[in-house]
């Protein structure tokens, strides 16, 4: 049976990542709509010019790397074929409408090799995310959010350095670019203040890496995080792009309602609008760790798990309903709250890690609690790890620990 045709040239043009095409020679051959929106330049001013060219440095600043740093990264990438990332750097853009005069901006960046059969650099795809609002809304905290952000950065550059090493094995260009723009849609695990959380994520072997699970961990207060994971049904480009959208609209929900229920239910009504999200599985908890105290809400996922420090596991059970639009009409979710010890560990996953074939989901979930039981002290990092041996390679498995 033959493959579906994919339009990778519409997918490139209707990504939200601003992203540039580049020769190995650094010469641009291609620029996203995003990417011109984001710089306010069109295609046409941009095609065929030397990357370095297009943006030329603020003469006024004398500290200004920023280009110099591109040029870095990018030798590195065509030297190793493997990603780099540059670290949040300042460069001023010259305005379109006053020549000579430059606005301060500030980038994050992004540079990953598209490499042919014979793992030679064919392309680069550069990744541009403009973070200027966040710097010069608090200048008092810029050192802080720098380190944040490297944090960030170094998580996700784990995740991108799989896609390298599925790249060197694609046999087709148009299988490294999928994989690349997937993974640009992945989110980068979120530091949390007051406690340790790390997180897994396993796409499965046998469906071009490209899938429709994922996690999210947001500080909403200096009291609160919000945790969540889900599972968009199906695999490829489609589930990956309803994912990001998901994801984003729940991230975006829980900062403005009152509780992981009404957040689901805000997310429910936005499903049933949006095509391929139908059936998914989603899982919110919010802990109030001053108070030692789990809410939760779930929408036909496997319940999250709570290891005391003693080894007790309870799963989180108390509160789910069915997936995302399976019911006709919509219907308000239920919320649970529950307690934990210190010490405790919080567990959410998606069915990759407990679901086997021909087996009674119970015997997952045994399987799961008999793990957490033996690992119950374990620092979140190894605990993840101790859990991840339960993953199977035939499906995609999200995780995430929270050590509270």
């Amino acid at each position: 049976m033959s493959q579906p045709w994919i339009d990778y040239g519409a997918i490139f043009q209707a990504s939200p990542s601003a992203m540039l095409v580049l020769s190995p020679e650094f010469l641009i051959l291609d620029a996203n709509a995003a990417y011109q929106e984001l710089v306010g330049r069109s295609r046409g001013q941009l095609i065929g010019q030397y990357v370095f060219d297009a943006y030329p440095d603020n003469p006024h600043d004398l500290k200004g790397a920023g280009m110099h740093r591109l040029k870095d990264s990018l030798l590195r990438v065509r030297q190793t074929g493997t990603q780099d990332i540059v670290s949040p750097i300042r460069h001023d853009v010259e305005d379109a409408q006053w020549p000579g005069v430059f606005v301060e901006r500030y980038w994050s960046l992004i540079n990953a090799p598209v490499l042919d059969i014979d793992a030679r650099v064919l392309m680069i795809v550069h990744r541009l995310e403009e973070i200027t609002g966040l710097v010069q809304a608090d200048q008092s905290a810029a050192d802080h959010r720098r380190r944040q952000m490297e944090t960030e950065l170094y998580a996700r550059s784990r995740e991108l350095q799989k896609v390298n090493e599925r790249l060197r094995m694609a046999n087709a260009r148009e299988r490294q670019v999928a994989l690349a723009l997937q993974e640009a849609m992945l989110p980068a695990l979120q530091p949390l203040s007051h406690h340790a959380v790390a997180v897994r994520y396993y796409p499965a072997v046998d469906a071009l890496n490209v899938c429709g699970d994922w996690f999210d961990v947001t500080e909403l207060s200096d009291s609160t995080y919000a945790v969540a994971v889900g599972d968009v049904v199906g695999h490829g480009l489609e589930a990956a792009g309803v994912m990001g959208q998901l994801r984003s609209a729940l991230s975006a929900a829980m900062r403005v309602v009152d509780g992981p229920a009404s957040a689901l239910d805000g997310l429910d009504l936005y499903a049933r609008s949006l095509e391929g999200a139908l059936s998914t599985t989603a899982v919110q908890t919010v802990i109030a760790w001053r108070e030692h105290c789990i809410s939760y809400s779930s929408a036909g996922h496997p319940p999250p798990a709570l290891v005391q420090p003693d080894g007790t596991v309870q799963f989180l059970d108390q509160a789910t309903d069915p997936p995302l639009g399976a019911t006709p009409e919509h219907i308000p979710r239920p919320q649970a709250t529950t307690t934990y010890q210190e010490g405790a560990s919080l567990v959410l996953y998606t069915d990759g890690l407990i679901e086997r074939r021909a087996e009674d989901i119970d015997r997952g979930l045994q399987r799961l609690a008999d793990h957490l039981a033996v690992h119950s002290k374990d620092e979140a990092e190894d605990l993840a790890q101790a859990l991840s041996t339960l993953s199977i390679s035939t499906d995609d498995t999200a995780l995430v620990v929270v050590r509270l």
